[in-house]
């Protein structure tokens, strides 16, 4: 089953040359810099490069990463500060807030923001193969997979590496608790979209397939709440997707539980479930018209026209006209006035973000050419300092931009 998932467009950050006039006291010294421009720079185009796989990503993330390292970690045998982390400035944007970038001195900050556009790069790989009509099985467990390491990376920033910085994040900012925790969410139910559709394909029961929708749902709205005091011009399109997305997995609930009750000789319950479903179904049909209508970063798109949707429209039904005929014929049970209630735990297929590590330090960071690096001499002409680069939008693939707000969509 082919899905669609929103998308924020990825964070743009000015080019580093990471050039330290006299501080880099070595040719290996030198080298560590001289590699580190080159690794940041490939990791870049990695991000919008269409044949890039995870096992790419993952070889360019690390060979930045473990060089990166020699600038955060203590070399030197002691508890105190790497003397390189404040020496760079770094520039990044932020996912909802257009071409405004955030800039600060520090290593942590470039390692944060890196990170998280290695964990958008993710989400961004998943939807592409997910929108396929025709997704293989092997092509499911990547797009499964590639959710879970997002949800990881996303999930180990807010516990590890965020709390390190010196300057807490903006509000509003990628970084800050509500966005980030929304991504975690985000990326946790997505994954479990996909689990939900294989759960279908394979026939499983439907008991099962009504407890992850419903617990998906709940996902959605965690995550729309988690948002809700944001600012509406930068929140507001993403916030619709939680809340289409909360409606259609309810409906998908009460769809798959009617079928249930029908099993179970509860006809009359049955036809109240799926009516629940028709008005939840109907009322994400409406969330799909505002969230076309909303401006801001995002997805342009028209998500009632999506196959994942108008499938469960004619599940939705033909279910209920089943129902309805086999209580005309065999049960006469009288339909109650008041839904039931979704109180449904599912046992298996929730989806857990995998824990995310970081590369080893690279062999070239060793402490003897770390006390090369002598920030006593630096450059004394401030003219001799390059001019500061504008920081320009990713051009992402086959993405168009939104004029009220200068991003690049996706």
């Amino acid at each position: 089953m082919a899905h669609w998932f929103h998308r924020n467009p990825l964070k743009a950050t000015a080019p580093v040359s990471f050039n330290f006039y006299g501080v880099a006291g070595s040719p290996a010294a030198n080298k560590i810099c001289n590699d580190l421009r080159t690794t940041r720079a490939r990791l870049l185009e990695m991000f919008t490069d269409v044949t890039c796989s995870p096992e790419i990503m993952k070889n360019a993330t690390d060979a930045y990463f473990s060089l990166l390292q020699g600038f955060i970690s203590s070399l030197d045998g002691t508890t105190q500060e790497n003397k390189m982390r404040f020496i760079q400035n770094f520039k990044w944007t932020d996912t909802l807030q257009g071409n405004i970038p955030s800039a600060q001195q520090d290593a942590v900050f470039e390692l944060v923001s890196m990170a998280f556009n290695v964990a958008l790069w993710y989400t961004k790989f998943a939807s592409r193969l997910a929108g396929k009509e025709n997704i293989t099985e092997a092509e499911a467990k990547d797009v499964h997979r590639s959710l879970k390491v997002a949800a990881g990376i996303f999930k180990n920033l807010k516990e590890v590496h965020i709390p390190r910085l010196i300057t807490p994040a903006e509000k509003g900012r990628d970084l800050e608790t509500r966005a980030i925790d929304a991504y975690i969410i985000q990326c946790q139910a997505e994954a479990q979209e996909v689990t939900i559709a294989r759960a279908i394909e394979l026939k499983h029961n439907a008991t099962l397939i009504a407890a992850l929708a419903f617990e998906t749902a709940n996902f959605y709205q965690k995550a729309n709440q988690t948002l809700n005091t944001l600012e509406p011009e930068c929140s507001s399109k993403w916030r619709k997707y939680f809340l289409l997305k909360q409606h259609f997995y309810i409906a998908y609930a009460y769809c798959y539980y009617g079928q249930t009750l029908l099993a179970s000789d509860k006809c009359g319950e049955a036809i109240r479930a799926l009516q629940e479903a028709e008005k939840c179904y109907s009322c994400a049909e409406d969330q799909c018209k505002e969230y076309r209508q909303t401006k801001g970063p995002g997805t342009t798109a028209k998500p009632s026209e999506q196959l994942f949707f108008l499938k469960l429209g004619g599940v939705i039904k033909n279910t209920l006209e089943k129902c309805q005929r086999e209580n005309g014929f065999i049960y006469f049970h009288k339909v109650p006035a008041e839904a039931p209630l979704l109180e449904l735990k599912a046992s298996y297929g929730l989806a857990e973000p995998i824990p995310f590590e970081l590369p080893p330090l690279s062999e070239q960071c060793s402490a003897e050419v770390y006390a090369t690096f002598d920030l006593t001499k630096g450059a004394k002409n401030d003219k001799a300092k390059p001019k500061e680069e504008e920081v320009r939008p990713m051009k992402e693939p086959d993405l168009k931009p939104q004029k009220d707000t200068g991003c690049v969509v996706s």
